[in-house]
């Protein structure tokens, strides 16, 4: 093992660096292939915008007065009545759950966002442990599609809500292997780049669906599922094939002689012939973590400084979830049109990625993350008033400017956690945060059924809720032009250093 004042990280960024400085740019295609998961990812989170929605609906009778001024069907007969679209274009439509609780019509958008939920507490683990992010990534796209394609046989809501709470647990881990995979394939120049590619990607995989939905508005609700799933099982396949393990990952398992295999065939990829030894990765000769599907939870447990910081992270990662989820669901409230207004939201994702992009190397993360929370809270309030007060298209604006922020949130809370914890824990830290984000996103569908009486249960709890967890983010520390690190000691020696240059002597 190397001696205290030997920075292991700076070895393996090193040789990681030396392995991609070849003439071509070709080393990048597996690190972005992996980045198109978060196209799949979007699709699976969102496409209940459309296939859940509740369509508008008609009086079969003009001249039925009784009908013409009911705001509501529920107190009508049902034969005075009809969709706008075809019966089975929506599963409200198709099951009649129009009059049904708001609870039974959320359903499946919170089962779905439940399954996430527990998938990334019961799943997120083994991505450190025992299968790698890698072969956990496959796994998890192979049964997101086949529950999604499964989802298509449902014959009422409640199979249908189970189909959508195990393609959430199955979906729970592949954004975070994604982003964790696709960072540590690439050097330290292209981190960066890569991570904003993946939220890129995301933000392409939003955007499809309202287009997917509108070529499919006059069909089954079903055909949106197989046009997002049966792509996403192909993309698995792909991965398999010609996507490499992380090298940093075999390192810190001990797997010396695959991980130099690994960094060979990314070197070649680069075009460098790399003829370097790999003696200073001598130090990984044994395992550098502890072993075990719940080791890496007990190491994060077991050091105070870990626990302050994933429950800081977590707490902002709640509000964010909750109006990042949310506002999505929520556009059919400002009473827009859907497609246009869903639409929007994804476009507005762009900019925050290409802001996060120019951004993120010179602003730092805690005082960013605690105004861009003020502002999207600020704003959501700002849509509770009435049409009278502020029209409706103002008011689209507005949530508009709310969910941009909220969006530029989520991309610097996933790249300040992969900076905040090392590789042996990093990537069970970040699927316990996305887990906070999606707690968020378990809560949002009842308040956007709720909100559908009272504005105010929709977006006032949005603002309220993202303004008070976003000061938690005063809790962490600033990681801005940090090294990532690969082992806890490693953490606590560069926190050390810090806060002893900082304040004097070091707590640790």
């Amino acid at each position: 093992m190397p001696d205290e004042t030997t920075p292991l990280l700076s070895s393996i960024d090193d040789t990681i660096e030396s392995c991609m400085t070849g003439p071509r740019m070709t080393h990048l295609l597996p690190s972005l292939l992996v980045a198109v998961a978060w196209v799949f990812d979007a699709q699976q989170t969102f496409i209940s915008v459309f296939t859940d929605v509740e369509p508008t609906w008609h009086c079969k009778n003009p001249d039925d007065t009784a009908c013409a001024s009911s705001s509501s069907p529920c107190n009508l007969d049902r034969s005075s009545w009809g969709w706008d679209a075809p019966i089975d274009s929506s599963v409200v439509s198709e099951w009649d759950l129009k009059c049904s609780a708001p609870a039974l019509i959320s359903l499946p958008a919170s089962a779905y966002f439940m399954g996430c939920l527990i998938g990334g507490l019961l799943l997120s683990t083994l991505a450190d442990s025992i299968l790698g992010r890698k072969r956990l990534l496959v796994i998890s796209c192979l049964a997101m599609s086949m529950t999604g394609i499964s989802a298509v046989l449902s014959p009422n809501i409640w199979i249908y809500a189970s189909m959508r709470f195990v393609c959430g647990c199955a979906r729970a881990t592949v954004g975070t292997c994604a982003m964790v995979l696709c960072t540590e394939i690439v050097g330290k120049k292209w981190r960066e780049v890569v991570s904003v590619f993946s939220f890129v990607c995301f933000t392409l995989g939003f955007l499809s669906l309202p287009l997917i939905a509108y070529l499919c508005r006059m069909m089954s609700w079903r055909f949106i599922y197989l046009w997002t799933s049966v792509p996403s099982l192909c993309y698995a396949i792909l991965v398999h094939f010609f996507v490499q393990e992380s090298p940093r990952w075999l390192l810190v398992r001990g797997r010396k002689d695959e991980a130099i295999q690994t960094l060979k065939r990314l070197a070649a990829l680069s075009g460098n012939m790399v003829t370097s030894s790999f003696s200073k990765l001598q130090y990984f000769d044994e395992p550098s973590c502890e072993t075990g599907a719940l080791s890496t939870m007990k190491m994060l447990w077991d050091r105070k400084w870990a626990t302050r910081r994933l429950t800081a992270i977590m707490t902002v990662g709640f509000g964010v979830g909750l109006v990042y989820y949310g506002m999505p669901l929520n556009v059919g409230n400002l009473g827009s049109n859907l497609y246009l207004s869903v639409t929007f939201n994804a476009l507005a994702e762009f900019p925050s990625s290409l802001v996060t992009f120019l951004l993120v190397g010179k602003i730092n993360r805690r005082s960013s993350l605690l105004a861009l929370t003020t502002i999207s809270g600020i704003f959501s309030l700002c849509c509770i008033a009435n049409n009278e007060i502020i029209p409706a298209k103002v008011q689209m604006v507005l949530e508009v400017v709310s969910f941009f922020s909220t969006c530029t949130c989520f991309n610097i809370i996933m790249i300040y956690s992969i900076e905040l914890f090392p590789t042996c824990v990093r990537n069970s830290a970040l699927s316990l945060i996305r887990q906070a984000l999606v707690l968020g996103g378990v809560l949002a569908p009842m308040l956007v059924v709720k909100g559908r009486e009272k504005k105010f249960w929709s977006f006032g709890v949005f603002g309220l809720l993202i303004c008070c967890c976003g000061l938690f983010t005063v809790c962490l520390p600033e990681t801005r032009g940090r090294s990532i690190c690969d082992t806890m000691e490693e953490e606590e020696y560069k926190e050390a250093e810090s806060n002893q240059s900082r304040n004097g002597p070091s707590r640790y």
